[in-house]
């Protein structure tokens, strides 16, 4: 076992005298604070999911559609908490095969306050129940995203059908294909095995172990793709389900011929604010340990959000004149996403730079691409999560680079951070972006086709006209 450490190294030894007696080795030990940063990482993440993302999405539509999207929120995170419970987590963080895991942690069977979940150091662990909560929070905020792609045009009824659908086939899938893994100690230990074999049979033995334990993820994983806290799963697994969804529902009534200007950018505002704050959940969180690697995640969330916010104001002063606040609340947003697959492998100036890049690429696609086109992507969820996702999944391929200033790829069974292949690992990226796409695209259009017809996507034209807030819902966000 290696220690990363002196600190643990010191713990082990004092183990070792403790338990000199004794024949067998207990269970790594659960660090405290790693489980209290865990605890508040998760709460961040639901910060940025209700009311950050509630907020930003409501203030963005007309206020007779206001309650309607904190409704699709609402509900949504809700039925995606009870999903992952009984079996999103186990289907998401149990072997099985390279696409999906399996049901030994149905209902969450034998997961007690007691079990240990492994982070990215050898030897160190959270409790498990945090991990399931932390994760939880991942696929709640996910679907959630979806909404504003087709904000405004929706029935109730639809949605709450197709979310837990979509939850199940297509991001448990990719969550698993991406994040799943053996773990570090597991890998560890096969190759301190190896190592300690003596003769042919026992290295052949030895390495057959190492094989079945590195065989042991996702398929994603196994191609070395690197996606710190969810560019591929989170942003781009949304974003291609928004603009399929967009472009299946249709346009708006009246979309290119009625102003429909957000009804409040002062909720909005606020609604950004929080996701800004909430993110430092989603990316430090990611580490899974109040680490060095928590820091560096912490770090470029700032820098690379206010680069992009700043990038896309001023490249929108200079094409349109003004600088708006819209423009530099989705430049936030924009550099949030392109820096969650990155946030804890490239060095901060890499992230100013991908944060100055993505505010231009994104506020090209939500202006330009979008008009040439002319689908209505309500709230960009395309332009901003998927596009911004595959800006940050590509970035992060080149900005690990130790070279320019990344934190390398860390081989777990030499030890050490391995040698940097730049056009291997940028292939890896461009692997686990297309396959995120293909299984996104073509299965969430399979799903809104089924919701179509057992229920309808959308409300009448009279409803539709009136606003959601009553037709759906039958109350209004707003009695004056």
């Amino acid at each position: 076992m290696t220690y990363k450490n002196p600190y643990r190294a010191g713990i082990a030894a004092f183990a070792v005298a403790m338990l000199a007696a004794s024949s067998a080795w207990a269970a790594p030990t659960i660090n405290k604070g790693d489980n209290a940063w865990m605890m508040t990482s998760a709460v961040l993440v639901l910060l940025m999911t209700i009311p950050g993302l509630a907020l930003f999405y409501g203030g963005l539509v007309r206020s007779k559609n206001m309650l309607s999207v904190l409704a699709h929120v609402f509900y949504t995170v809700c039925i995606a908490v009870v999903i992952w419970a009984i079996y999103g987590y186990s289907v998401t963080f149990t072997g099985g095969s390279p696409f999906i895991g399996g049901f030994s942690k149905l209902f969450l069977s034998g997961v007690t306050p007691e079990s240990a979940a492994a982070t990215f150091s050898v030897g160190a662990n959270i409790s498990e129940l945090i991990y399931v909560c932390f994760q939880m929070t991942f696929a709640a905020i996910t679907p959630a995203l979806i909404v504003g792609a087709f904000a405004e045009r929706m029935k109730f009824s639809a949605l709450a059908l197709f979310i837990p659908l979509w939850i199940t086939l297509i991001y448990f899938p990719i969550a698993h294909m991406v994040w799943y893994w053996a773990g570090p100690d597991a890998i560890a230990d096969a190759a301190a095995a190896l190592a300690a074999a003596t003769d042919e049979a026992a290295k052949a033995a030895a390495q057959a172990k190492l094989d079945e334990v590195m065989a042991d993820a996702g398929q994603i994983f196994s191609w070395g793709a690197l996606d710190f806290a969810g560019g591929t799963v989170v942003h781009i697994n949304a974003g291609i389900a928004g603009i399929v969804g967009a472009l299946i529902v249709g346009r708006r009534i009246g979309f290119g011929k009625e102003l429909m200007p957000p009804h409040s950018l002062t909720q909005t505002m606020i609604g950004a604010a929080l996701l800004w704050v909430g993110w430092f959940g989603f990316n430090a969180g990611s580490a899974l340990e109040a680490s060095g690697s928590a820091a560096l995640a912490m770090t470029n969330t700032f820098v690379a959000t206010a680069a992009a916010a700043l990038s896309w104001m001023f490249a929108e002063w200079i094409v349109k004149g003004k600088p708006s606040l819209l423009g530099a609340l989705s430049g936030c947003i924009a550099g949030l996403v392109a820096v969650t697959p990155a946030a804890g492998f490239s060095g901060p100036m890499g992230a100013l730079v991908l944060g100055l890049i993505v505010g231009v690429v994104c506020l090209f696609f939500c202006s330009v691409v979008k008009n040439a086109f002319g689908y209505d992507d309500a709230l960009d969820v395309f332009g901003i999560h998927c596009v911004g996702g595959i800006v940050g999944a590509i970035g992060t391929g080149i900005l690990v680079n130790p070279a320019l200033g990344g934190t390398g790829v860390y081989d777990y069974v030499a030890a050490k951070v391995a040698d940097f292949d730049q056009m291997a690992q940028l292939i890896s990226q461009l692997k686990a972006v297309g396959l995120t796409i293909v299984w996104s695209g073509v299965g969430s259009a399979i799903l809104y086709k089924i919701v179509d017809l057992v229920v309808g996507l959308r409300p009448t034209a009279e409803q539709e006209r009136e606003g959601l807030d009553l037709a759906d819902h039958g109350e209004r966000a707003y009695n004056m």
